[in-house]
């Protein structure tokens, strides 16, 4: 039978620790066609006179590590975009609303109101009200760092863990573009400049952030996303605890540029040849699909170097449980052979006045209940030996 010794409250503490995990993205993973999942829940109608093309869209798109179609693949984050309802985005494009106060729209713009609505999901979790309007920095209350055409990159779990740690995210991000070909299509074309110039290319980081907490009442920790060489230029938000990116697209990249270039269309054709400034053009323009397949390959990179990096935080809340054994407990065992027929403690050690001395090797603590019932078993990397000479302390930690 075993030898149970109660363990006191003043045997048990509570502590907590925070492991963090370098994370990092590839250019190639987020640019390639097999590694980001489209899901085309989204068909316009056919059955309108201007419409005898109908486009199929997703509203977001998912980047795996690998082909998404293997099985060992993980996804790494979401990509949408949005935009506010009362933007000049979305007063160029509208034309009226109806006796229901929905919006109407010119056929020249694509999924409006579906872009309208990832805005207000986005607000409503992060911001706590489905009308609120994200600005950067976030705690500003002036109309000109208003966010009216956000990119919102959603990490998963997997690589967020608990959160974010502040002043770890950085991510390299292209203003422009390269030049159009004949014949292609968002995914690769620009109307200014030769492909990628190295000026083109900036990093976007939360430097700072540790130092100015600001937080949401239901987003959690927010930071400022700024431009890493020159940090008074703020272009997006961090949420921390949720783990999203909000990019504000007007400031991230140059919205005045002239896109050039075909795209879905509704027409007469299934396809439509496009030249106009990036916003409100062409995100007022083209789906949703057309939008983050454009920014995926042509703001991110290629290649196979490294776009973005963030640590995670993970949480780990222990209970650390004392288990002490004094000089004259533990001395022996309570397997059955370690006494004689007659239930005597077989003694291997004499001492050198023939004093004979009981001795075990600790090789497990166990931990029980009330009952008697055992609850967890710690197991030691080496027997550990225990006499009548030594006071030993196992100290057991249980994490979750």
């Amino acid at each position: 039978m075993a030898t149970f010794k109660t363990i006191s409250s003043a045997d048990i503490k509570t502590t907590k620790t925070v492991l963090n995990q370098l994370i990092d993205f590839v250019e190639e993973d987020v640019s390639g066609s097999t590694s980001r999942k489209s899901y085309q829940v989204f068909v316009t109608s056919s059955t309108h006179p201007d419409a005898t093309n109908s486009i199929t869209s997703s509203l977001f798109q998912t980047v795996f590590d690998q082909d998404y179609s293997l099985q060992t693949a993980n996804e790494l984050f979401d990509v949408t975009y949005g935009v506010f309802s009362g933007s000049t985005s979305v007063a160029s494009a509208s034309t009226d609303t109806d006796v229901n106060g929905k919006i109407l729209f010119t056929s020249q713009s694509v999924m409006m109101r579906e872009k309208i609505n990832i805005y207000r999901q986005f607000a409503q979790t992060l911001l706590g009200n489905a009308d609120s309007r994200f600005r950067a920095p976030f705690s500003s209350t002036s109309a000109t760092d208003d966010i009216d055409n956000p990119l919102f990159l959603c990490f998963k779990r997997l690589f967020v863990r608990d959160g974010i740690k502040r002043e770890t995210f950085a991510m390299r991000f292209f203003q422009s573009c390269s030049s159009p070909i004949a014949g292609d299509t968002y995914d690769n074309i620009f109307g200014q400049t030769a492909a990628h110039p190295s000026s083109a290319s900036v990093i976007f980081t939360d430097v700072g952030a540790a130092s100015s907490i600001e937080r949401s009442q239901f987003g959690g920790d927010v930071g400022n996303i700024v431009l890493s060489s020159d940090t008074t230029q703020t272009v997006g938000l961090m949420f921390y605890q949720k783990g999203i990116a909000v990019l504000d697209l007007a400031r991230a990249l140059d919205e005045t540029q002239i896109m050039s270039g075909t795209i879905s269309s509704v027409g007469d054709t299934a396809t439509t040849t496009h030249s106009a400034s990036f916003i409100p053009n062409f995100v007022n323009s083209a789906s949703m699909d057309d939008i983050i397949r454009h920014i995926s390959t042509e703001r991110f990179g290629t290649g196979s170097n490294t776009f973005l990096t963030f640590q995670n935080n993970t949480k780990i809340n222990s209970t650390l449980v004392f288990c002490r054994a004094t000089a004259d407990e533990f001395n022996y065992s309570s397997n059955p052979t370690y006494t004689n027929s007659e239930g005597r403690i077989l003694v291997i050690d004499e001492s050198q006045q023939g004093e004979e001395k009981s001795f075990s090797f600790v090789t497990s603590v166990g931990l029980y209940d009330a009952n008697e019932e055992l609850l967890a078993t710690a197991k030691l990397s080496r027997p550990v030996e225990k006499n009548d000479e030594k006071d030993l302390t196992f100290r057991v930690r249980l994490d979750f």
